[in-house]
C-alpha cells in the first residue's frame, strides 16, 4: 500500500469514527480530496484508492488536470470564483461550492443555459466573520439562498463554510453548529449538502452534521 493510500485510509477510518458518533454511517459523508498543487498523476492514485469527488481551488489549473482524467472523478469548485472564469468552470466542474454573489450566480446560470447544464451550487456562508474570507454573512445567508434557488442554470444543494483556523478543533464547534441550524432552515429541496471541515478540523465538522468534507493536507501532505 502507498503512503497516500494508508494516508487515504487513516482518513476514512476518522470519518467513520466520526460519523457513528453523530449517529450516521461514512456512506452519509461525501470525501472531496483537495487537489490544488497536486499533479494529476497523483490525483489518478488517489481515484485508485478510492477517492470519488475531487476540490480544485483555481480554475485553470483544475482544467489542466481535468483534460487529463475527465470523467474519473466528480469535480468540484471550491475557491473564490471570479465572474471571468465562471464560463470556464461551468464547463467542467460538476459543483460550484463558493457561490458568494447574486451577480456570480446568475453568470454561472447564464453559463450553464448555454450549454444545456444545470450546474449544482452551494452558496459559501463566513461563518467565521472574518473579513479575509469570502461568503455570506450568517444573518443574511437564508434569504441570499433563496435569491440563488430561483436562478436558472444551477441548482442550489446546500451550504458551505470555513471555521477560523484555531489550535484545538473543539474550538471550532460553535461555527459548525451555526451553520449546521442554517442549513437546517433551508427547503428541503436545497439541503443536498452541507459542506464543511477540512484537515485539521473534519471530524468536529462530521459530529455537527457535515455531509461533505474537504481534504488536502491529511491525504496528500503539505504543499508549499
Amino acid at each position: 500500500m502507498t503512503v497516500l493510500a494508508q494516508n487515504l485510509a487513516r482518513v476514512w477510518e476518522k470519518i467513520d469514527a466520526a460519523a457513528k458518533r453523530s449517529g450516521r454511517g461514512r456512506e452519509e459523508v461525501t470525501l472531496v480530496a483537495v487537489t490544488k498543487m497536486v499533479g494529476a498523476d497523483r490525483i489518478r492514485e488517489a481515484i485508485m484508492a478510492g477517492v470519488t469527488d475531487i476540490g480544485e481551488n483555481y480554475v485553470q489549473e483544475a482544467q489542466e488536470k481535468w483534460i487529463e482524467l475527465r470523467e474519473a472523478a466528480r469535480w468540484h469548485f471550491i475557491g473564490h470564483l471570479q465572474r471571468n472564469k465562471a464560463k470556464a468552470a461551468v464547463e467542467f466542474f460538476d459543483m460550484i461550492q463558493s457561490v458568494d454573489s447574486i451577480a456570480l450566480a446568475k453568470e454561472i446560470g447564464r453559463r450553464a443555459r448555454a450549454i444545456d447544464k444545470r450546474v449544482d451550487v452551494l452558496v459559501e456562508v463566513n461563518v467565521a466573520g472574518e473579513a479575509a474570507k469570502f461568503g455570506i454573512s450568517p444573518d443574511q445567508s437564508l434569504d441570499f439562498a433563496g435569491e440563488v434557488a430561483g436562478v436558472d442554470g444551477i441548482r442550489l444543494c446546500g451550504l458551505m463554510g470555513m471555521a477560523p483556523f484555531v489550535d484545538d478543533p473543539e474550538l471550532t464547534r460553535p461555527y459548525f453548529s451555526l451553520l449546521r441550524r442554517l442549513f437546517e432552515n433551508l427547503p428541503p429541496e436545497n439541503r443536498v449538502h452541507l459542506s464543511m471541515g477540512m484537515t485539521q478540523d473534519f471530524e468536529v465538522a462530521i459530529e455537527e452534521g457535515a455531509t461533505m468534507v474537504r481534504i488536502g493536507t491529511a491525504i496528500f501532505g503539505l504543499r508549499i
